[in-house]
């Protein structure tokens, strides 16, 4: 069984502000195909969210698509754009491996599964450690997405039939890692910030998220 490999990722780009002058600004009727507030099911937002992030990010010649099993990306082809497929049509599996591709920086996004191995549920305490220390900086990113959107977050320890490792731990550290974005300790990804740019001019008229939005209670 393989273990993970700790993920590169590309730090020098924009702090958590939406407002950013270096994101480019889009009126909402380029970016708002369809309206987010009348959607009602998951299904439909679902769909929503590919449509506007393949709009979004179609310079970067990726797609994201549904998959029927697990997620899994594959880099681009001579024929075919890169794949981000998330599981199972489920939105929350969406925001998760965009923050893993969002962080990536462009070596990684030319490997498949962004070029670092995934050893599945039944993890020893060991391979769990690694898997945490990999997964805060993605599931925080992920945090910032799903706040933006306006949906609950929910920390994954992924091994349910192994070691589950120090809960509290974990979420402590994505909570921290969500503060330093904040506190400009830490810098989000370039393509973070810009989807949480356009998300915001989606959902909440551009407003900026802000830091009393995050609390460590509401990862328990």
């Amino acid at each position: 069984m393989h273990l993970l490999q700790p993920q590169l990722e590309v730090t020098s780009s924009l702090l958590v502000s939406t407002h950013s002058t270096t994101v480019p600004v889009l009126a909402p009727n380029q970016v708002q195909r369809s309206s987010w507030q009348k959607l009602t099911s998951e299904p439909e937002q679902v769909d929503w969210l590919i449509l506007h992030f393949n709009h979004w990010f179609s310079h970067h010649n990726v797609t994201l698509v549904k998959g029927d099993f697990e997620p899994e990306y594959f880099p681009a082809t001579s024929e075919q754009p890169a794949k981000i497929q998330f599981a199972h049509g489920f939105f929350n599996s969406a925001l998760h491996e965009i923050s893993h591709w969002s962080i990536s920086g462009e070596q990684r996004r030319l490997l498949a599964d962004l070029g670092y191995w995934y050893a599945p549920d039944g993890r020893s305490a060991e391979q769990q450690a690694l898997f945490e220390q990999v997964e805060i900086k993605p599931q925080a990113i992920e945090w910032l997405y799903a706040t933006a959107f306006g949906r609950k977050f929910r920390v994954s320890l992924d091994n349910l039939t192994g070691d589950g490792g120090n809960g509290e731990l974990f979420k402590n550290n994505v909570f921290d890692q969500v503060q330093r974005y904040f506190s400009g300790q830490a810098k989000l990804p370039h393509d973070a910030a810009r989807f949480i740019h356009y998300i915001c001019l989606c959902t909440r008229n551009g407003a900026a998220l802000q830091l009393n939005e995050f609390k460590r209670e509401s990862l328990d």
